[in-house]
């Protein structure tokens, strides 16, 4: 059983910055994908970026040059760097991997933009 558990949220005003962290139970590299979603309220949970093991990071339009996905293999953990944020960013944000047909959850972090 895969372990994921999110951290880093917060308040903060329009035009900070956050780092979200992810620290999975197992490596990354054994994992088809990692990803950040998040779920604003009230709305669908959407996909914010993705990294796939064989190809090019993936970034939802509204956050493209916003938004940073990195690893660091040696902790298992993955971050989510989110720049210039803006209230339309507040969710929650929730760290995702999976392998066939198994997937796997964090228990998701609020990251709240006041305007």
């Amino acid at each position: 059983q895969v372990q994921l558990v999110d951290s880093g949220g917060g308040f903060v005003q329009a035009g900070g910055s956050l780092r979200l962290s992810c620290a999975a139970s197992v490596s990354f590299r054994s994992m088809d994908n990692v990803a950040w979603y998040r779920q604003p309220p009230g709305m669908q949970r959407e996909l914010v970026a993705m990294m796939p093991s064989d190809g090019i990071a993936y970034y939802l339009d509204s956050v493209k040059g916003r938004f940073t996905i990195s690893g660091d293999d040696a902790t298992n953990t993955m971050y989510l760097q989110m720049d210039s944020l803006k209230p339309e960013d507040t969710a929650v944000y929730y760290c995702h991997t999976g392998a066939g047909f198994y997937t796997y959850w964090g228990q998701g972090t609020q990251v709240t933009v006041s305007s």
